[in-house]
């Protein structure tokens, strides 16, 4: 298969215990829940990532960015941006941050949300949450 023309993205809803993870299809159409991991640190969250990464060799990663309704910087973005950094010590590809406040925010609080009323399996929550980073992420190019 050409790379060239290999779209696929890696979806990454960050959280201090648990990351969740989605991938596209190759051609950038599709997103699909792909796994969640559990952590302990950002050492152990980078390290992990960097396991899907080699296995899943995407073109460009898709981070969950959650700004505050200010348009400013939340906690949770600066804890993101400090997980970014150490990864790109090893990733060289592209990495988009996807505005989650004002956007799939909505969405991803939803999913988060009704995790938790239907006692659904709390990584499956996360999985989805990257799903929806992911999908808002790919109808906006696809709008490009």
């Amino acid at each position: 298969m050409n790379h060239a023309h290999n779209r696929a993205f890696l979806a990454i809803d960050y959280g201090k215990r648990r990351i969740g993870l989605a991938k596209s299809d190759p051609l950038g159409i599709i997103a699909s829940p792909l796994a969640t991991l559990t952590v302990s640190s950002r050492r152990e969250a980078v390290a992990k990532v960097r396991e899907v990464i080699a296995e899943h060799k995407p073109n460009g990663l898709v981070v969950g960015y959650p700004l505050l309704g200010s348009g400013d910087r939340s906690p949770m973005c600066e804890e993101i941006d400090r997980f970014l950094d150490d990864l790109c010590a090893t990733w060289r590809g592209p990495v988009y941050k996807v505005d989650e406040e004002h956007s799939s925010g909505e969405a991803t609080a939803l999913v988060h949300a009704q995790g938790r009323k239907v006692g659904m399996d709390k990584g499956k929550v996360d999985q989805l949450a990257a799903v929806v980073i992911l999908r808002r992420f790919l109808d906006e190019r696809r709008q490009d």
